[in-house]
């Protein structure tokens, strides 16, 4: 008999449609200096992006460490056709500082002599010139495509010139094959193949951060605020936008309402203010039309609230301010392993081997073949255009089908007044509470939960300060104006405490489920809500009234719970850790050469530091689990020295994790720095501290948060379902529906959590085996610490759409984000 674990892994694997792409090397050593003697240029075109930067940045150092001579092409492709000082070779120095910038600092522009023979010829000519046979380009698919086209023309080109004789016989040798490889920048995120592209999460932030702003003013004057963003045929920034804002409505491209949304729309609107609440919000994709294809407009919006509802409603058009300012950690960490992972197939490529774009997929980098991509994202805007919008939705992929569907589900739900619950079915109580430190993300994931509850008819309650507040009987129902405006609120409004189960008393907890009459209880928390319902599954036997399911969701900044990629907050904190590392190094602008030694949380799990540490080029991290000693922090004296002195670097950042060695303090990797580096550079040390908890929820993590709490009740929900008693309370007499609720690659997927006890490391609290782990070297070769073998971390995969695959941004953002 199939265990529920093996049935909701069918469920979450099930394979759908794919873009085929050959299989590739994972785990390869890459030597430094194989590649020597070739030479790469690289560009952006097209519209700017957050994390083009670190992208350039990464191509030139990872050219550097394979022996390559590296070319900037500045303005693009017509950077490419004039040539001479558009063309320079990149130095180390040259990309020294622009990872915290925004934009491209190589410049981007639309070209017109590109698209005609004559300019590729010329491009041709000004490329074998400095022998540039390698190129990386980074842009939207149109960019794309013309480099594709580009490739498919260089042998024809060549010989044009030979017989022009604009080239020599051994020029035509030498460059006779060209190689293209593509990254996607493009705020969009309207490209096929990819989980997330460069730009679309720092473009989040700018949105979050202008609803955060105006939500002030609303609420002082009870006012509707109708805002435009970009997106002229892809919604995914005003959808996701919406999900994380709590917005009352969206209108986007790929999902247009219908004739009588007027109607729905105001009824919606008044029902809102009915409930008291003061403010509403509406987001609308510039490219927004209704299903007859007639645009949508943020003023038609606004005329329409302020005529019928008489609403004081104004129209905020954000417009380029979403493609400014600093990129974000999750789009400067993706630019940086797109880049090195992007020199790496130009490497391994052949005059056979497709072009091919570099992709994120869950956490992990692949190849995917550029014109089947290009091709699909071709087919979503053929299919908008015959109007076929669920077909436009399934070709966004898995991941933008979540996104909607999650919205659909919160944008549907109704008061509990408006409700008509079944008579002769008992009423069930399901409970939530927080446990452990205190990360963004949860009050997300308590609003998702309750509102989801309530329209399937719980009654559903809520336990402050954990199981301190269970006992001492501080547990009150929630009601669905409760938890409004709780996804942009950092910390834990239902209150939390470091403990765990066995901490106050299993016995004590399992009287107060009968007290209570629970039948079903969600734990948001770190390693301590993990470690909680291992208790609560193994007491089962002893205390029939735990017998009921439990979802744990991990939420911590340390992201240290197994079972889970990504934890719920990790993404709001090494965005917190970034921002702060950029301000120390900002503030010894101007000064003399400085080192800062600074100290990041995460208990015994160094993937903060390390994520930071990519995010703000950092020097060095320091972590408990990649073991270093004296002479190891001496080499990383002497690199630094020799920066200071050789490449023009005034500045250097050096990252250690609370617990990376009991004996290796911050005070004494300051002091050693500070005695070992006199006279080149001076330290500062910096404890970072409980800032790393604070600030706002990322866009990442107020969505993660709503759609993981959102899955877990629909879990819950079937759980009660099947194993409700006929005289009403549900017993499921079964410890494998105590289960965690995480991402695992580009899948949210429940776990046992007893199946979790193999892989987990009970005394330092982290999992056995931590997939970041595998970028630890990209940090080292970045900084220039040439002799580190460079570990690839590309692997050949299908593109799959999955059912519960879902985007990471750190990852997959979806990445999250990864």
């Amino acid at each position: 008999m199939e265990t529920h674990s093996q049935r909701m892994k069918k469920r979450s694997f099930s394979r759908k449609a794919s873009i085929n792409i050959e299989l590739g090397k994972e785990g390869q050593l890459v030597p430094p200096g194989i590649w020597a003697g070739n030479s790469i240029g690289v560009f952006t075109s097209g519209g700017d992006s957050q994390g083009m930067n670190a992208a350039v940045r990464a191509v030139v150092r990872m050219g550097f460490y394979l022996g390559c001579k590296v070319y900037f092409i500045k303005e693009g492709y017509q950077g490419m056709v004039d040539g001479g000082i558009n063309i320079v070779e990149a130095t180390w120095s040259s990309v020294s500082g622009i990872l915290q910038m925004g934009g491209t600092i190589i410049g981007s522009a639309r070209c017109k002599d590109f698209r005609e023979r004559k300019g590729r010829l010329t491009a041709a000519n000004n490329l074998v010139q400095y022998q540039i046979t390698n190129l990386v380009v980074i842009g939207g698919d149109g960019s794309l495509t013309g480099a594709d086209c580009f490739r498919q023309e260089w042998s024809g080109l060549l010989d044009e010139l030979l017989q022009n004789k604009s080239i020599t016989e051994q020029q035509r040798a030498n460059c006779k094959n060209l190689n293209i490889v593509g990254l996607v920048g493009s705020i969009d995120n309207d490209f096929c193949g990819t989980d997330m592209t460069i730009g679309t999460d720092s473009a989040l932030h700018r949105i979050i951060e202008a609803v955060d702003a105006i939500a002030t003013t609303a609420l002082s004057h009870q006012r509707a605020f109708v805002l435009e963003v970009m997106g002229r045929h892809c919604g995914y920034l005003a959808l996701v936008g919406a999900l994380a804002t709590e917005a009352s409505w969206v209108f986007i491209p790929e999902w247009p309402p219908g004739g009588d949304w007027q109607d729905k729309l105001c009824k919606k609107l008044s029902a809102e203010r009915q409930l008291l609440q003061r403010l509403n919000i509406i987001l609308v994709a510039e490219g927004a039309i209704d299903d007859t294809g007639n645009p949508i407009t943020a003023e038609a919006v606004k005329q329409l609230l302020s005529d019928r509802l008489k609403m004081d409603t104004r129209v905020t058009v954000l417009g380029h301010v979403q493609r400014g300012g600093s990129p974000s950690a999750f789009d400067r960490i993706l630019g940086s392993r797109m880049g090195a992972e992007a020199v790496l197939a130009l490497m391994d490529a052949t005059p056979e081997t497709p072009a091919c774009v570099i992709s994120i997929v869950g956490n992990s980098t692949v190849r995917v073949p550029l014109v089947e991509c290009v091709q699909r994202t071709k087919a979503v805007q053929a299919a908008m255009d015959a109007r076929n919008f669920e077909e436009a939705v399934r070709l966004r992929g898995k991941s933008f089908q979540n996104n909607l569907n999650t919205y659909r589900l919160l944008s549907k739900l109704r008061p509990p007044s408006i409700i008509k619950n079944s008579t002769d079915k008992p009423q069930h109580n399901i409970a939530i509470m927080n446990l452990g430190s205190p990360a963004c993300g949860m009050n997300a994931a308590a609003r998702s939960f309750v509102r989801v509850a309530l329209t399937k008819g719980y009654n559903v309650l809520g336990i402050n300060d954990s199981f301190d507040g269970l006992l001492s009987g501080n547990v009150t129902p929630m009601t669905w104006t409760k938890v409004q405006g709780w996804s942009g609120t950092g910390g834990s409004l239902l209150g939390t405490q470091k403990q765990s189960a066995q901490d106050v008393g299993i016995g004590k907890i399992a009287l107060k489920f009968s007290e209570y009459k629970l039948d079903g209880l969600m734990i948001v928390g770190g390693f301590q809500a993990f470690l909680s319902a291992c208790q609560l599954a193994d007491a089962r036997e002893m205390f029939p009234s735990l017998c009921i399911p439990i979802v744990a969701i991990p939420c911590t900044i340390s992201n240290n719970v197994p079972g889970s990629d990504i934890s719920l907050g990790a993404d709001t904190a090494i965005n917190e850790i970034t921002d702060i590392c950029d301000r120390i190094k900002q503030s010894a602008t101007g000064t003399k050469r400085r080192v800062f030694i600074a100290e990041t949380m995460g208990g015994y799990c160094g993937y903060l530091a390390t994520m930071a540490g990519l995010a703000s080029g950092a020097d060095a991290a320091y972590i408990n689990e990649e073991k270093f000693g004296v002479i190891d922090l001496k080499q990383d004296v002497e690199h630094l020295k020799d920066k200071i002195l050789n490449a023009g670097v005034l500045r250097g950042l050096v990252l250690r994790n609370e617990m990376a060695n009991e004996n290796y303090t911050t005070e004494f990797i300051n002091q050693l720095f500070s005695e070992e580096g006199y006279p080149v550079f001076t330290t500062r040390m910096n404890i970072l501290g409980h800032v790393q908890q604070g600030g706002y929820p990322s866009p990442f993590d107020r969505n993660y948060g709503t759609k993981l709490a959102a899955k877990g009740v629909e879990w819950m929900s079937e759980m009660i379902a099947t194993f409700s008693t006929p005289n009403g309370p549900v017993r499921t007499g079964n410890a494998d529906n105590v289960v965690l609720l995480g991402m695992l690659k580009r899948h949210l997927t429940f776990t046992p959590v007893q199946e979790l006890a193999e892989a987990t490391d009970y005394v330092k609290r982290i999992p056995k085996e931590q997939w970041w782990l595998k970028l630890r070297p990209l940090l080292r070769i970045l900084a220039k610490h040439s002799e580190v073998n460079y570990e690839t971390v590309a692997e050949m995969a299908n593109i799959d759409e999955d059912e519960d695959e879902e985007s990471s941004t750190l990852f997959s953002n979806d990445d999250l984000h990864d």
